[in-house]
């Protein structure tokens, strides 16, 4: 998934929600009534609808979408566009695994993790400020897709855990050149 946030402290302190509703239930022996993010939000069909929203947000923000100053990110969202379904269907079942919904999402370029999105992005050189549009981007899109501010936050969360996975290219080719 690609795909940041205009990173404020609370999601940044929320960093990691993508597992702590695992966690939690693993090690609690307590049943409880809390329902999964994925259930708050609605299922399946309502993440696909946000991502199929922010997915089309992104090819289109000048930032990082078609005139993105990253040529990668800018030949990908001119050049590749055919690959969009595909995209959109794998980000919404990485949101819907890191949820907690019953879809189990396997990337197509395994990273260290089964969430883990580095492989994946590695080539498009995504810095942090790029990863950050993304994130408000997303932001925005939860916003018009009227998501509740508790849910707004645990989703953005889960996204920013993963922002140094999505900028090692870019992390790496600084180091190099």
């Amino acid at each position: 998934m690609v795909a940041g946030l205009a990173l404020s402290a609370a999601p940044v302190a929320l960093a990691g929600a993508d597992n702590a509703y695992a966690q939690a239930r693993e090690t609690t022996k307590e049943p409880t009534s809390e329902k999964s993010l994925y259930e708050r939000l609605g299922g399946a069909f309502a993440i696909a609808a946000v991502i199929d929203h922010f997915s089309d947000a992104v090819v289109k923000n000048p930032i990082v979408g078609q005139k993105s100053k990253n040529p990668q990110l800018r030949e990908w969202h001119t050049k590749n566009l055919k690959r969009l379904p595909g995209l959109k269907f794998m980000r919404t079942l990485w949101v819907c695994n890191v949820s907690g919904g019953p879809f189990q999402f396997t990337a197509t370029k395994p990273g260290k993790t089964p969430v883990g999105l580095e492989e994946a992005h590695r080539n498009l050189r995504i810095s942090p400020a790029e990863f950050d549009e993304v994130a408000a981007e997303l932001g925005r899109t939860l916003d018009f897709a009227k998501v509740p501010r508790r849910e707004k936050a645990e989703v953005l969360a889960a996204f920013a855990a993963h922002k140094d996975e999505v900028t090692a290219g870019y992390v790496a080719a600084a180091k190099r050149g």
